[in-house]
């Protein structure tokens, strides 16, 4: 990547400008995508949280399935964060939206209830080198499911994988935007511990 890596946000609905402020936090430019031309150029991506069937609507009214898809397969790296992990989920459950089917897992939507049963939680002993007690915000939160060889667990809460990669694709049930911990953006670009370098 160059000295200082260009990111997109997705931006149709959702968290989008909290990830914009934890990119520029370690040292990306981050930019809002809306349109499939808008993908050009980038080093990296991020789905952010929402409401996932309103994002998914979106999606297809766009056009951006195919280009998002396309994205991901170029190796360039994808991050997608709870509304965003369930998208990019091969299978979902409890109410399913159409999916980019990036990640071998089974994303099961709200798993932990509603918007009143937000909570926070640090994750569990024995998570990937360099996020060793990373505090990880649940808002309407899915469960990511039956993952496949392919898939690793990076960090669980209460046994449950909540952070996890496959290959150059990363999904987390969390909200990494809303804290001030920047390790999981950091994973994203390459930074991180577990990362190595960075898919091209």
């Amino acid at each position: 990547m160059r000295s200082q890596p260009r990111v997109g946000v997705l931006a149709i609905q959702g968290d989008f400008e909290a990830h914009a402020r934890a990119l520029r936090r370690v040292g990306a430019e981050a930019l809002l995508v809306r349109r499939a031309k808008e993908l050009d150029g980038l080093d990296a991506l991020i789905l952010p949280g929402g409401e996932s069937t309103t994002i998914s609507k979106g999606m297809q009214r766009l056009g951006l399935y195919e280009p998002l898809r396309s994205f991901a397969e170029s190796g360039r790296p994808v991050l997608g964060t709870c509304a965003g992990a369930i998208l990019m989920a091969a299978r979902v459950e409890n109410h399913g939206v159409p999916s980019l089917a990036l990640l071998d897992v089974t994303a099961v939507r709200n798993a932990y209830g509603t918007q009143v049963d937000s909570f926070v939680a640090t994750v569990d002993p024995g998570a990937a080198p360099g996020l060793e007690g990373l505090r990880c915000v649940f808002i309407r939160a899915p469960q990511l499911r039956d993952p496949g060889p392919a898939v690793e667990v990076l960090a669980r809460v209460d046994g449950a994988p909540v952070l996890v990669r496959q290959g150059n694709r990363f999904a987390a049930t969390f909200h990494p935007e809303l804290t001030e911990d920047p390790r999981v953006h950091a994973l994203l670009l390459g930074e991180g511990d577990t990362a190595g370098p960075a898919p091209r």
